[in-house]
């Protein structure tokens, strides 16, 4: 039955739109398809030619927006229609690619400035106001369900590449996986598979991060950090007794009772930050403290978050 009202519903809207009153419902109805827009190969398949569009336009129903895209009911458009139009305008073999990518596929918490589009460099391309293109010599595949897009794993990484910033580019690596949008392994493979990145070092890092947490950030790396504010070097993984058995402490130094848990990315995700609250309140039962950085943090903010440790060491030294 619903096979049936879904081929009767496709035929309705195929049909030629004659009248006006036709033409318009059939094209509103293509329209919620895409946020409000319809490409003008898809009315024409409709039977709407450009003289039925361009009287439509001319009555102030429809707006011209680009070579192929018409909006219907208003010129101003939502954020799905105009990923629609970029894809559309852009070029052939256009898909969003980079943030816009993973806004699509339902990112949350990041609004992207400018709508990313990548597209073979030897199709040819089109300027869009608001659109940023991307030439690539092998575009990475797109989704063949919904707007065009890239995977989210290629989404997360060519949206590092192409970040204003470090804390941006660290900001779209960590957002997916905290929402589950991934795995590490899928997030890992991806990360392998490229050749070239300008920002290489630091993806490094940060994607290390968030597949493998603290164990990212190497024992050595952080004697040297720590060094650098004066500070002795630390013992790594020290094990204390909890509640429930033994316990691994990120970093300690066992002469002040400071110890210093540092979270990957992980942490945030289902029970972990139970956990961690529990064995924090262990420690600080046993009278230590405890200071919380987030791993990312060491990467973006190593000075600030150096010296709140040797701040505490230093208070702590004091008091002995």
């Amino acid at each position: 039955m619903q096979r049936e009202q879904a081929e009767a519903r496709h035929w309705s809207i195929r049909r030629p739109a004659r009248t006006g009153v036709a033409r318009r419902g059939t094209a509103a109805e293509l329209a919620t398809a895409h946020g409000g827009v319809v490409h003008r190969q898809e009315l024409a398949e409709c039977g709407i030619d450009s003289d039925g569009i361009r009287n439509e336009v001319a009555a102030g129903r429809w707006f011209k927006l680009g070579r192929h895209t018409v909006a219907i009911g208003s010129p101003e458009i939502g954020l799905v229609a105009q990923w629609w139009r970029a894809v559309w305008e852009s070029g052939a073999g256009a898909r969003l690619d980079g943030a816009s990518a993973l806004c699509a596929h339902g990112m949350t918490g990041f609004r992207a400035q400018v709508i990313d589009v990548s597209l073979p460099a030897r199709n040819r391309h089109h300027a869009v106001d608001g659109v940023r293109p991307h030439r690539l010599r092998q575009p990475p595949p797109a989704a063949k369900v919904g707007i065009p897009r890239v995977s989210v794993e290629m989404g997360m990484i060519h949206a590092g590449q192409w970040a204003v910033s470090d804390r941006q580019a660290a900001l779209v690596i960590c957002l997916p996986m905290q929402q589950r949008m991934t795995s590490t392994a899928r997030l890992s493979l991806a990360w392998r598979g490229i050749g070239r990145s300008a920002r290489r070092p630091f993806l490094d890092a940060v994607i290390a991060d968030v597949t493998d947490g603290a164990h990212s950030l190497g024992e050595l790396d952080f004697a040297r950090m720590v060094r650098r504010v004066g500070l002795p070097a630390p013992t790594r993984q020290a094990i204390r007794c909890g509640a429930d058995g033994r316990v691994y402490l990120d970093v300690s130094w066992d002469d002040v009772g400071l110890v210093v848990e540092i979270d990957g990315g992980h942490h945030a995700l289902a029970l972990n930050p139970v956990d961690d609250a529990l064995r924090q309140n262990d420690r600080v039962i046993a009278g230590e403290r405890v200071l919380r950085i987030p791993v990312i943090g060491l990467r973006l903010a190593p000075d600030q978050f150096l010296m709140q440790i040797r701040r505490m060491y230093d208070a702590l030294r004091i008091t002995q």
